[in-house]
């Protein structure tokens, strides 16, 4: 789609190029995937920022399924209380995307991801899934070198990288599902571990740096991003701390040389126009950082638009 004749929306008409759906929002205030405090309140600022708003303006349906109840106090490399709530995340994803359902998480650390991914993939086994990151998320607890879980969703799914039987609290995750490299794509890494630059060159998993959008531009990344997950139904995992600082200063582990504003909405609005889209989480937004409220609202809000533009909101 290159464009779209103005006389032909209605002039009351939000924008999108998404069907109207239902949209199951899932609270996942899960924090001890890393150390600081407040990452947990998300879900509630997101909401409070007009999520529910955005979403019916798209003219979708909304399913609000609350918080879920996350157990457990302590370090940030607690794996038995992550672990049992990833397994409580992957079990309400799995039943509304088996309904047809667009499953939206809050969380939240990206921790979540462990959850959402296998409850993405019991529902749907050949989906696609963006992973929009300044990290790469793909080291294990033999591998981490801090032990923070939020470091490890998609190591923890990777075929034999783990044995989660020896896992307290991730033994639910030792019959599978399964994620095929060839199944993932990244955007926007640019602070990789030596351990994950090896891992991601070993399993050929296809990754774009910043150094890549630099050169390609973010227009040519999705097209091959979308080239490459042709056909499959699709999931965007979106860590705030992709987004440059500058722009989303609210999050635990902010790199400089991030995305700017518009190739943030980029990634989601032309995953969008694909119709594939069926699941989204938005991941690290933590209200307590930054300088002060105003940075954790900001930065909630930016993660609000980013959900509109993946839920099909567009420009023209």
């Amino acid at each position: 789609r290159l464009g779209r004749c103005a006389g032909q929306v209605p002039a009351a008409a939000r924008l999108t190029v998404m069907p109207p759906t239902t949209v199951s929002v899932i609270g996942a205030p899960v924090r001890l995937g890393q150390p600081l405090d407040g990452v947990d309140e998300a879900p509630a600022l997101l909401r409070e920022c007009g999520l529910h708003a955005e979403i019916r303006g798209l003219r979708h349906r909304i399913d609000e399924c609350g918080d879920l109840h996350v157990e457990g106090q302590g370090q940030a490399d607690n794996m038995q209380a992550v672990g049992r709530a990833s397994e409580a995340i992957a079990a309400t994803v799995e039943e509304k995307q088996r309904k047809g359902n667009f499953t939206l998480v809050l969380g939240g650390d990206h921790s979540i991801g462990t959850g959402t991914l296998a409850g993405v993939l019991r529902a749907r086994p050949d989906a696609g899934v963006i992973w929009v990151d300044a990290h790469a998320d793909i080291n294990t607890p033999a591998t981490s070198p801090t032990g923070n879980i939020h470091g490890m969703p998609v190591g923890m799914l990777l075929g034999d990288s783990v044995d989660h039987a020896a896992l307290p609290g991730m033994e639910w995750l030792a019959g599978g599902p399964v994620l095929d490299p060839s199944q993932i794509v990244y955007i926007g890494l640019r602070d990789l571990d030596p351990s994950e630059v090896h891992l991601i060159r070993e399993k050929g998993i296809c990754a774009f740096s910043m150094a890549h959008i630099d050169k390609f531009g973010i227009g040519k990344v999705m097209e091959k991003t979308l080239e490459h997950l042709c056909g499959r139904p699709l999931m965007i995992s979106f860590d705030i701390d992709a987004v440059d600082p500058y722009i989303a200063p609210a999050t635990g582990t902010a790199v400089r040389g991030g995305l700017t504003y518009r190739e943030a909405h980029y990634i989601c609005e032309a995953a969008a126009e694909t119709g594939r889209v069926m699941h989204m989480d938005m991941a690290e937004v933590n209200p307590r950082l930054g300088s002060g409220t105003r940075d954790g609202r900001m930065t909630a809000e930016i993660g609000v638009k980013l959900i509109a533009s993946a839920l099909g909101n567009t420009i023209l």
